[in-house]
């Protein structure tokens, strides 16, 4: 049975590789932070499974930023592979809190690849790093592919650059078996609220169900490559099973606005976008990155993988799981003001 260790595993992508590797038979341990209230919602239904919790899924309290707990936690799991999902993954919020994103999304790669040094497992673990297409901002060709400079336009995007060179460097210095997936957007019913594509389709949703009377966006004409975050994941897996570390570009090769989201999203629930979608400044960012497409050419040569899943399928996808969470809202304000029958709440 292979060990997997997740750093990330409360988030989208880390709680989809979670069902991955454990549907794949592996042994799979997971970083969460101690905090006041459970932030596992996303793996919920995986901590309650008897078959599986206790058995082949642990969670352990640590946090990138405590490098001696990391070195600690390896030298008693051993794991055979390692996946750094685990950031402060906001790029508007970055701006605002820079040197936070510079040390949970940045440092904590430096803390987590000599954690793997200093435990002995150079020659034995496998390792992923989370790198991102907003390393390339202010793009200087298109499509983007693996050979295409770097011009990041927030903090977030500097970090990850960073983090996408430590991980060149240890492969080179330490012959240690690490790749970068540098994903392009990938979204899901899972994606954090506060991410536009989830902002959209779960407001949407609710608009539709006279939950919401309208929403707030910024720049609606930046452009986007998005793909669906339960497919992506199999591209990390995949990743770590090759002879050969190496960095790969995962995107869907076609790029959409986010006027586009929004114009489909409404489009599916019947509504007319321009009626309830307002712009508001607070939500543009102070560098913008206004044009993002990848070529997974080597992905596919390499490897043979290619997305199944493109734009409007993922939209669809994301607004009717979005509109049974608007209906399981409404029924449950419904018997809370005596206006409908029993409901669990959401």
């Amino acid at each position: 049975m292979k060990k997997a260790l997740i750093t990330g595993i409360t988030g989208q992508d880390g709680s989809y590789l979670a069902e991955l590797l454990l549907s794949k038979g592996y042994e799979v341990h997971g970083i969460i932070r101690r905090a006041s209230t459970f932030n596992t919602s996303r793996i919920d239904h995986l901590y309650n499974d008897p078959h599986v919790h206790g058995t082949r899924l642990f969670l352990h309290y640590g946090d990138l930023a405590d490098s001696s707990q990391l070195t600690k936690l390896l030298y008693s799991l051993r794991p055979d592979e390692i996946y750094n999902l685990g950031a402060q993954s906001h790029v508007r919020v970055s701006f605002d809190v820079p040197e936070y994103t510079g040390d949970v999304t940045g440092l904590s790669t430096v803390r987590l690849l000599e954690a793997i040094r200093e435990s002995g497992l150079t020659q034995d673990v496998r390792f992923y790093q989370a790198s991102s297409s907003e390393m390339f901002g202010k793009v200087h060709e298109v499509p983007q592919v693996e050979t295409t400079p770097f011009h990041p336009r927030s903090p977030y995007g500097c970090a990850k650059v960073f983090s996408y060179w430590l991980t060149v460097n240890y492969r080179e210095a330490y012959k240690l078996h690490a790749s970068n997936g540098i994903l392009f957007n990938h979204e899901s019913p899972r994606r954090g609220e506060t991410f536009v594509t989830r902002k959209i389709t779960r407001a949407a949703t609710r608009i539709k169900m006279g939950l919401q009377n309208e929403l707030f966006l910024g720049n609606l004409d930046a452009r986007r490559d998005w793909g669906y975050a339960k497919e992506y994941v199999e591209v990390m897996w995949l990743m770590l099973q090759q002879e050969k570390a190496d960095d790969y570009v995962c995107a869907t090769n076609e790029t959409h606005t986010i006027r586009e989201f929004c114009e489909e999203c409404f489009g599916l629930l019947d509504l007319d976008w321009k009626q309830y979608v307002k712009h508001d400044a607070r939500y543009e960012r102070p560098s913008e990155v206004e044009l993002l497409i990848g070529d997974p050419a080597k992905l596919k040569r390499q490897i043979g993988w290619e997305p199944k899943v493109k734009f409007k399928e993922l939209v669809r996808i994301m607004t009717n799981a979005d509109l049974e969470l608007a209906r399981r809202e409404l029924a449950y304000q419904n018997t809370r003001t005596g206006n409908g029958s029993g409901v669990t709440p959401p």
